[in-house]
């Protein structure tokens, strides 16, 4: 084996193996186990939260794997509605063609040619991690297969009447021309104002104070043309008297009543609210309650129309109102509106104030546009009668949430739950499968042919609906879409319901809860038995990580490394504003003063699952990566020194007859609890509990002591075939061991180690992910053994102790004396003093006799006894005291330098918190230091 770890050469070579030969598809022959890769964008890249949730659902595929379970992971990407159209319409424009140039089907023509050119880009990283999921049954939302069961299940859902087709107000992407959901909403912190608007009360009537008008306060104007009611607080004593009476709302001359309502808050502003229902969702519901009218003042651009569009609350036209618009503001964008609607209020006398104010203004996550609250015809699932199985299904206990708090989040949701809004105005999608004949009349089906022999509809001119699904409709039946379904496949009936979904707590509204109702609802069966959420991935300080921040990390380029010029150029690309990108670049040259070394997949993943603590989101820090690569070479390095010490030797594969020392036992029994730590803690998906008793055991007790310990026997010439054979066997058998139990964490490494070192061992088989995960054996845990070498453990730590306090040189043998030392002390010291001796180069040990008086010497504690080591004649100690004086004046000097500082008023309140805790964690480690070199010198003084 390489005397180097290069993961680069290992990892793409073993994962083309994997795949190749299908190892990744079901295999096993116990219970099935399954997890549906919750399917990327077509469109996307990796992020670090593909990174970390791909890194974690492959830890409990392979650890399942490797227990003997029928495993399958589903792959499979979404088609991405919104985000794929925005891609083929760039490609257009920069021809200067528009969708419409092309006609619908040409242009989906373009979208597919697209996919099957450039929308596996995500797919391939996700190789790149290590991901075992089985590509042989990947699916894409698009698919035929796929297509068909998003048409039974809208057939479904609209014959048990669950789905209908209503006017009601959506997210409007003004830009993009289609409803969004909310998820595709960003709400951006921005300086705006707020305008106090006159409004003229009817028919004589005042306010308490005598004003012949009220003000509402608005932050936006344009609005008001469609305001259909002034709402007060029915308790505000100011007001309680106009209610039920009307104002004049200005410039339109409509009347409209003062109502109220709890949704005034009397101490916000003047206590009075314009009610706007088709044009912002909380004077919605104020609407429904009091049955006001529903006015739109806007086309599908966000312009002003000559004439409103008014409707009841059913959605039926109101024929009877006065729906006359100023024609002054006609086709006015919504922007330039407000300007002159202001303008005009200022002109009238009816402007009170503007204030700034801050506001949080939504913008679609792809257009950048402001989203305007707008009132639509859309189809809608009647989500209710569907929640109430949902809300069963996790009260009950059929599904399970991991951390537990989080099904609190989804009560909440689902117990309040709205009307889903699934149709897109878009042209890359599902098509809705309903048709209208020339009345309007819709008739829904699986196709034209069904829906025409069903209604007896003959001959007549039928127009398939125009819109799409939301893509959250075809992802809500992904855990059983994926299997087949409508049809009862054989893997529908393996591996459905699946096991375990692994997803970010943001999505589990848009997704978990949609998945839950529709499997319950189409298929009886609930998705999943487990809901894994995990935390969002922030940089090393906790912030989220974005590219305005510029602190965004790839995972690709930790694994493969990146310089620091492209580095910079990445973070940047594409920033508008100079100073950003400015700020930005200087930022990651600081952070990243050579690039981002490579430092493998392997590395990577173990890192993801050291911070997987349940529900909290991951301070990411490159420090941890590189500890873990370390903890690869470590791995690495111990088995060169394994194969070392045991290819071509006798290893007793055969299980020849062996001798195995209390040293070998030991480490036996060790891992016999390592075994079932990583087992319970994988069990139970405390991820960093496991990983963190897999390094324990591997950095601290294999390599750390074992392999130390076991040293005089293998290079012992005296030592009997049997003894040496047992540390051989126990030497290549632990570690075959640890690669099984590091496997799911670390693929790669593993499995080109355990290729290297299986024969020593006793096993065979093409691949180390189908070997059987380990099984601790409680037989083989020996207290005994365990107690002995914890003693031995702390006797040589004692031992180097002294030696690193003194400056005592290794290659210098010391005597040491025992005191205080019990009958059990001096039986371990009996049957370890030569391997003691040997490893902590001792000349000599010996038991002080209890009528003996201590020799002057350096100290170390072993439960009781203490462990001395003369100091006549192991150092010059006028010289060794002139060091210590010369560094104790140094730190002295440091203290009261930092001290001073830190005393300094005026430092204090300038200095940022980073700069001052910096500086106080400064101070301590000198104080700390000073304080164990003051005790130190003491001691030598007193020799």
């Amino acid at each position: 084996m390489d005397k180097t770890y290069q993961p680069h050469e290992i990892e793409s070579r073993w994962y083309a193996e994997w795949e190749a030969k299908n190892y990744f598809a079901p295999q096993g022959s116990g219970e099935s186990y399954t997890i549906a890769l919750p399917p990327p964008n077509v469109t996307g890249s990796l992020h670090m939260g593909h990174g970390f949730n791909n890194a974690i659902m492959d830890a409990l595929i392979r650890f399942r794997r490797m227990q003997g379970r029928n495993t399958l992971w589903q792959p499979g990407t979404d088609h991405a509605g919104i985000a794929t159209q925005m891609v083929v319409e760039r490609q257009l424009a920069a021809q200067n063609l528009s969708r419409h140039d092309l006609g619908r089907d040409k242009f989906l023509e373009k979208v597919w040619e697209w996919k099957e050119q450039s929308g596996g880009t995500i797919t391939r990283q996700i190789r790149r991690l290590g991901s075992s999921v089985d590509w042989s049954r990947e699916r894409f939302t698009m698919d035929e297969g796929l297509s068909e069961a998003v048409k039974e299940a809208f057939v479904r859902l609209h014959e048990d009447g669950l789905i209908y087709r209503g006017k009601r107000l959506v997210n409007w992407d003004t830009k993009l021309h289609t409803a969004i959901s909310d998820l595709e909403v960003e709400n951006h912190d921005e300086k705006g104002s707020l305008w106090n608007l006159r409004y003229p009360l009817a028919d004589g009537e005042k306010t308490a104070e005598g004003l012949d008008y009220l003000i509402v306060a608005t932050t936006r104007p344009e609005t008001m043309l469609g305001d259909s009611a002034v709402a007060v607080n029915p308790n505000d004593e100011r007001y309680q008297a106009l209610i039920g009476k009307f104002v004049e709302l200005p410039l339109v001359g409509r009347r409209i009543p003062i109502i109220g309502d709890d949704y005034c808050d009397p101490e916000f502003g003047t206590g009075c609210v314009k009610i706007t229902p088709a044009h912002d969702f909380n004077d919605y519901e104020v609407g429904k309650r009091h049955h006001l009218p529903l006015i739109n003042i806007l086309d599908k651009d966000a312009a002003i129309l000559a004439k409103a569009q008014v409707f009841n609350l059913d959605g039926s036209v109101n024929s009877d109102f006065d729906a006359s618009l100023p024609a002054q503001f006609a086709g006015l964008d919504r922007f330039e509106a407000r300007k002159q609607i202001v303008a005009a209020f200022d002109a009238l006398g009816l402007l009170e104030k503007i204030d700034d104010h801050a506001l949080k203004v939504p913008k679609g996550d792809r257009s950048g546009t402001v989203i305007e609250p707008w009132l639509t015809d859309q189809w809608y699932v009647s989500t209710k009668p569907l929640a109430e199985k949902a809300i069963a299904a996790v009260e009950d206990g059929s599904i399970q949430f991991v951390p537990k708090q989080y099904e609190n989040m989804y009560f909440s949701w689902m117990r309040d739950i709205q009307d889903w809004c699934i149709s897109r105005q878009l042209w890359w999608g599902h098509r809705i499968p309903a048709w209208y004949d020339e009345a309007g009349n819709v008739y829904v089906g699986r196709d034209e042919a069904e829906v025409r022999a069903r209604h007896n509809l003959g001959d007549i001119a039928l127009r398939q609906d125009d819109d799409v699904l939301d893509t959250w409709f075809s992802s809500g039946l992904w855990t059983f879409s994926t299997l087949g379904w409508p049809e009862q496949t054989d893997f529908l009936k393996t591996f459905h319901p699946t096991d375990v979904l692994v997803t970010g707590f943001d999505i589990i509204f848009f997704w978990v809860a949609r998945m839950i109702m529709m499997s319950l609802h189409l298929t009886g069966q609930i998705p999943f038995k487990t809901v894994y959420v995990h935390g969002l991935v922030r940089d090393s300080q906790g912030h989220k990580m974005s590219k305005s921040k510029g602190n965004v990390l790839d995972p690709l380029d930790i694994v493969d490394g990146i310089d620091l010029e492209t580095l910079v150029a990445k973070r940047t690309s594409g920033m508008m504003q100079p100073k950003l990108a400015e700020k930005i670049a200087k930022q990651t040259r600081a952070e990243f003063p050579e690039g981002i070394a490579s430092y493998g997949t392997d590395a990577l993943r173990f890192t993801f699952c050291s911070l997987a603590s349940t529900g909290r989101d991951i301070k990411f820090d490159m420090g941890r990566v590189e500890g873990y690569r370390n903890f690869c070479n470590k791995l690495w390095n111990a088995t060169n020194f394994v194969l070392e010490n045991t290819d071509g030797k006798d290893c007793g594969a055969n299980d020849e007859a062996v001798e195995l020392s209390p040293v070998d036992r030991w480490i036996i029994s060790a891992l016999q609890r390592c075994e079932q730590d990583v087992t319970r803690h994988l069990d139970q998906f405390r991820f960093d509990l496991a990983a963190q008793s897999l390094y324990e055991f591997v950095w601290d007790e294999y390599c750390a002591w074992y392999l130390e310990l076991v040293k005089p026997v293998l290079w012992d010439e005296t030592a009997s075939v049997e003894r040496q054979r047992g540390t051989r066997r126990t030497l290549v058998r632990v570690l075959e061991v640890i690669l099984r139990l590091a496997h799911p964490f670390m693929p790669f490494i593993t499995e080109e180690i355990w290729q290297r070192i299986k024969g020593l061992a006793g096993k065979e088989g093409p691949t180390l992910m189908l070997q059987p995960w380990p099984v601790a054996n409680e037989a083989r845990i020996d207290a005994a053994a365990e107690a002995d070498i914890a003693w031995v453990k702390d006797f040589m730590l004692g031992v180097r102790q002294i030696r690193g306090e003194m400056k005592i040189s290794m290659a210098k043998r010391i005597d040491v004396v025992l005191a205080n030392a019990s009958d059990e002390d001096q039986r371990r010291l009996a049957a370890f003093e030569p391997l003691i001796a040997k490893l902590a180069k001792l000349e000599s040990v010996r038991v002080l006799a209890a009528s003996e008086e201590a020799p002057l010497a350096a100290t170390a504690l072993v439960g009781d006894m203490q462990v001395l080591v003369p100091m006549a004649g192991l150092i010059d100690k006028d010289a060794e005291l002139a060091r210590l004086d010369k560094e104790l004046a140094r730190l002295e000097g440091e203290v009261k330098r930092v001290g001073g500082k830190l005393a300094n008023e005026g430092f204090v309140a300038k200095a940022p918190a980073e700069v001052l805790d910096k500086e106080r964690a400064k101070l301590a480690e000198a104080e700390q230091a000073l304080a164990k070199l003051a005790e130190q010198r003491a001691r030598i003084a007193a020799l």
